[in-house]
């Protein structure tokens, strides 16, 4: 009886097999990643509890994405955002820890109020948790309800998700988790905002709303962009990839908010195209994502450094770990054959086909977005040039770069795990396009004929013409024919030998301070200058600032020199920081109510209770 009671509760439909698959891809690696990671680091009992909180958080995802109960939902969602809090405060004698854990408890608890409100008011009509019920019942909900239960479920799960303005947990919560928890977190937990969307917005509540695409749309394209602009200006590594969750968001959110649109347009062809885009971009962006915060920590392991300026030479020290971080930098770049291509390249077929299959608005709105993604798209490869060049190449910068080694087994065999999936995913478009175009017709209940073959899909409808779309199958081929030529050619040249010398130091003798004459590197090109084209050109949103103090011991010889970039965070200064300050007000005001007298307190309990008795009386 007790199993029948659990699988009426926890069903797997499609949609929630999908999520499954995608939760165990990723933890799976990510726990082998974390027998060598945690070793020698934390005492034997440490251990054991992160494999507790570890395991548990996965259960408690697991369960969000199989329950279809909203009161089970809600249980599952709490447990999910605690369980994650204390994995975040792990390291609790660090004052950062702390500082992220209280951020993220707040504005995780800021989205499941949001989350409640909107399942309350769905089981006000449905009289019932079940979502089956609650999808019945959406005809008796008023449209200003519907209206206000969708941005209650926007707000609730786009906080988890980490769209622009919610996101600022991220950056603070994602660098302080232990690397293979925030491979868990970015790759998986803020994936399953994107299954409540999916839940409740298109399979029960439905989408009854042409501005409600409009409005995903819109927030999608200002996360990408934000989202990339704040990472090429980072360098703490966990950071920067913090930051790209956002702007992978936003990518995801593209698709879905356009399918949302095209729903509502009734072109159901480029509907399922959407979805499939957002779906496969999901899962792309899981695997990559936690390929990239496994390579971080092997780097961190390494060096015990996650700032990239004290880094430098790790491709000679840490191969293993240089070639996976390639493939992850690679991926999320979206560069061909891998698969971040493939997921961005469906993202912006979708939009361009939308804005030509459109007019008026949406034309140049559509295009618009198409055109903020291909910008994004440019961003982050130029972010992930810097991340790579910075930290693999060139010479070490410190003593703990100059002396770092290759990570132990089980974390090599999780980033070569995550890479080979980056490949596949990338290389069985075919397929996988095949599957998510049956997930996608089971979410949107359209049913649509498709016909695949090697270097072309078509979707096909009884009403609209067929839409054919290239696959990418061809232009990787061109790719590797080129790279064939390259190698051939090279290896047919007379090999020309490298020199290897420190940086030219344009005649300044002796740039390094005397504490450090092993690493005569100062002079090399670093993430700050690299990132400066982009500072500038960025200099109204990110509003720099810049500090400059020098040390002369005589008119004409300056002995000291500091340089120091600031930006100003945006959403923190102008958003959070006014309503935090209205909080405190409101609280110190509030304040005098807590006398410390009993009387006063007795007196409170009374006029409680006699307004209670008003308030019954009357209703």
């Amino acid at each position: 009886m007790s199993a029948l009671c659990f699988a009426s509760f926890f069903p797997c439909d499609p949609l929630s097999l999908f999520f499954v698959f995608v939760i165990l891809i990723i933890s799976f690696p990510s726990l082998v990643f974390s027998i060598g990671y945690l070793k020698n680091e934390y005492s034997s009992r440490k251990i054991a509890l992160s494999w507790i909180l570890s395991l548990g958080f996965i259960f408690s995802m697991l369960g969000v994405v199989t329950t279809n109960n909203g009161f089970f939902f809600l249980i599952m969602w709490e447990l999910m955002s605690l369980i994650s809090y204390f994995l975040v405060v792990f390291d609790s004698k660090k004052s950062k820890s702390i500082q992220a854990g209280t951020i993220y408890i707040i504005m995780t608890h800021i989205g499941t109020t949001f989350i409640t409100a909107a399942i309350l008011m769905l089981f006000n009509y449905s009289k019932s948790f079940d979502f089956i019920a609650m999808k019945n019942a959406v005809e008796l909900i008023p449209s200003g309800t519907k209206n206000l239960i969708f941005l209650f479920l926007l707000i609730g799960f786009g906080t988890k998700a980490g769209i622009v303005p919610l996101h600022i947990w991220l950056p603070y919560a994602h660098p302080q988790a232990p690397s293979h928890i925030s491979s868990i977190m970015s790759g998986v937990m803020i994936k399953t905002a994107i299954y409540g969307l999916l839940r409740f917005v298109f399979i029960i509540l439905g989408i009854h709303n042409l501005w409600w695409g409009v409005l995903v749309v819109i927030l999608a394209a200002i996360s990408c962009l934000v989202g990339v602009i704040y990472a090429l200006i980072e360098h703490d590594m966990k950071k920067l990839l913090a930051y790209h969750s956002v702007e992978n968001i936003g990518i995801i959110l593209l698709g879905i908010g356009a399918s949302m649109i095209f729903l509502k347009m009734d072109i159901p062809s480029l509907a399922i195209l959407s979805l499939i885009a957002g779906l496969y971009h999901l899962i792309n962006h899981a695997i990559f994502k936690g390929l990239l915060f496994l390579c971080a920590g092997s780097i961190y392991k390494a060096t015990e450094s996650l700032d990239i300026e004290k880094l430098g030479g790790l491709i000679k020290k840490m191969p293993y770990t240089a070639a996976c971080f390639l493939i992850g930098s690679m991926a999320i770049s979206a560069l061909p054959p891998l698969n971040g291509f493939v997921s961005e390249w469906l993202t912006l077929q979708a939009l361009f086909l939308g804005a030509l299959n459109s007019s008026g608005f949406f034309r140049i709105f559509l295009g618009i977005a198409a055109a903020s993604l291909a910008l994004t798209g440019g961003l982050a490869a130029a972010c992930f040039v810097k991340a790579f060049g910075i930290t693999f190449l060139s010479l070490s910068r410190s003593k703990k770069a100059e002396e770092a080694v290759e990570v132990p087994f089980s974390m090599k065999f999780s980033m070569v795990f995550l890479s080979l999936l980056a490949v596949l995913f990338g290389l069985l478009a075919v397929p996988i396009v095949k599957y998510l175009s049956h997930l996608s017709q089971y979410i949107t209940n359209i049913h649509l004929n498709t016909s695949f073959a090697l270097n072309n899909f078509t979707l096909i409808t009884q009403s609209k013409n067929p839409i054919y779309l290239s696959t990418p199958l061809i232009l990787i081929l061109f790719l590797l024919i080129i790279a064939t030529a390259y190698f051939i050619i090279r290896r047919a040249l007379p090999f020309q030998k490298v020199l290897i010398n420190k940086t030219w130091d344009c005649g300044y003798y002796n740039l390094t301070p005397r504490c450090e004459p092993r690493f005569p590197n100062r002079g090399e090109y670093t993430a700050t200058g690299f990132s400066k084209p982009f500072r500038l050109a960025f200099s109204f949103f990110l509003l720099p600032q810049t500090k400059t103090e020098k040390i002369k011991d005589s008119f004409y010889h300056t002995t000291s020199f500091k340089h120091e970039i600031s930006t100003t965070p945006f959403f923190n200064k102008y958003i959070y920081s006014p309503i935090l300050y209205l909080i405190m007000k409101t609280a110190k005001v509030t304040r005098k109510l807590q006398s410390g007298s009993i009387n006063v307190y007795i007196a409170y309990i009374f006029a409680t209770i006699l307004l209670l008795i008003i308030f019954m009386e009357k209703f």
